[in-house]
């Protein structure tokens, strides 16, 4: 599975500011910008995600996804630490 294939089926389905896979060999991990899905529980957040890609875990296209979850506030913070280190 492409991960432009991954993003797309996410940001059509999903209330995501931001959204980035990475992976290969049907193991991902995406990174999720939203204030709504960060708010969350880890449990609602896991379920929300997986849920427009369980078709791809069916077929086993994708086998193993990792899920990072970030309010817009904190994505930004990070990307701030990551550009002076």
């Amino acid at each position: 599975m492409e991960l432009q294939e991954i993003e797309r089926i996410l940001k059509e389905t999903l209330n995501l500011n931001e959204v980035y896979a990475q992976g290969e060999n049907a193991h991902f991990g995406v990174i999720v910008v939203s204030d709504e899905i960060a708010a969350l529980s880890k449990l609602k957040q896991q379920q929300t995600i997986y849920a427009p890609l369980m078709p791809y875990f069916s077929t086993g296209e994708i086998h193993a996804l990792t899920i990072k979850t970030y309010t817009t506030e904190k994505w930004e913070m990070d990307r701030l630490l990551h550009q002076a280190s």
